[in-house]
């Protein structure tokens, strides 16, 4: 299965918290406040309609709330105060949740104040920074930020300080078909798999493979074999292609160096064609990336 890596900034950067460290317990108001930590009765907290994850597995929230009875609330849950007084849950579902089994009253709580989308934007971010979070959950959480908080992926990996090509190989594993992404979500396979599978075009070509994946048991250097095996199969030369032009072959030189790639032209015999652009690694595709930023290209 995939190595977990270290988490990005985190949501401190978004909400100027440092949630994720441990705290002493704090001396928390009795009243309500506008901003800093209150203790909130738990029926006064409604639940973060853009939470993004809908399914909590109920013995894990049963022993978080058997170490809440023991020992309290660690770290405090993020609100925000609406205008009817009541307060709205950004981030700590799982406190929440686990806080209410445990039969408590009331709960620590930081107040923040949030319009929606910064509020649709926490929520995300605090989602993705999660350690048992799956693959295809971290892709649609990056895909609703960029659709619904109208971010590009470049910000977005600075808001979640994650590399723009770890964002792009998320993101794209949304493109698998739907049998693939409840495998990864099941922990069938691994991202290192899955990334090797979006890279075959057609998806009964993927599914074929998936299968095989599952089947034998294969290690995700056996399957990026196969997917190179499969993909030089693919790209071979048909009869009906047409060469490219000789005049083409100065300008196809010039991209060759420009870009330090091999870069290829592909020409069909009704005269379409392809100019490709191959990469070998992550950090070959992040260069590549880096050079089109510079050109101002989106």
């Amino acid at each position: 299965m995939t190595k977990k890596n270290s988490l990005g900034r985190g949501l401190g950067a978004l909400i100027e918290s440092q949630e994720t460290m441990p705290r002493p317990e704090p001396a928390y108001t009795k009243q309500p406040a506008s901003s800093g930590v209150a203790e909130i009765n738990i029926d006064q907290i409604d639940a973060n309609p853009y939470q993004p994850r809908t399914i909590f597995d109920e013995e894990t929230l049963n022993e978080l709330a058997t170490s809440i009875k023991e020992i309290g609330i660690i770290q405090p849950v993020t609100v925000k105060l609406n205008d009817d007084g009541r307060y709205q849950l950004i981030s700590g579902e799982r406190r929440l949740r686990a806080s209410k089994i445990a039969g408590l009253v009331k709960i620590p709580a930081y107040v923040r104040k949030a319009n929606d989308e910064n509020l649709l934007e926490m929520a995300l971010v605090e989602n993705i920074q999660r350690e048992d979070l799956d693959a295809i959950e971290i892709a649609i959480s990056y895909q609703r930020l960029l659709d619904e908080c109208n971010l590009t992926q470049e910000s977005l990996s600075q808001r979640v300080g994650k590399k723009r090509a770890t964002v792009t190989n998320y993101v794209r594993l949304l493109k698998l078909p739907a049998d693939i992404q409840i495998g990864i979500k099941e922990r069938k396979l691994s991202m290192g798999h899955a990334r090797a599978l979006v890279n075959i075009e057609k998806p009964i070509d993927q599914i074929k493979l998936y299968n095989k994946i599952i089947e034998h048991d294969l290690s995700v250097r056996k399957v990026e074999e196969l997917v190179r095996e499969l993909s030089a199969t693919k790209t071979e030369a048909p009869a009906t292609e047409n060469p490219v032009p000789k005049e083409y072959e100065n300008l196809k030189h010039d991209l060759s160096n420009f870009f330090q790639a091999n870069v290829e032209f592909k020409r069909s015999n009704k005269g379409d064609g392809k100019i490709v652009i191959p990469f070998k690694t992550d950090e070959d595709l992040e260069r590549l990336i880096a050079i089109f930023d510079k050109l101002n290209f989106k």
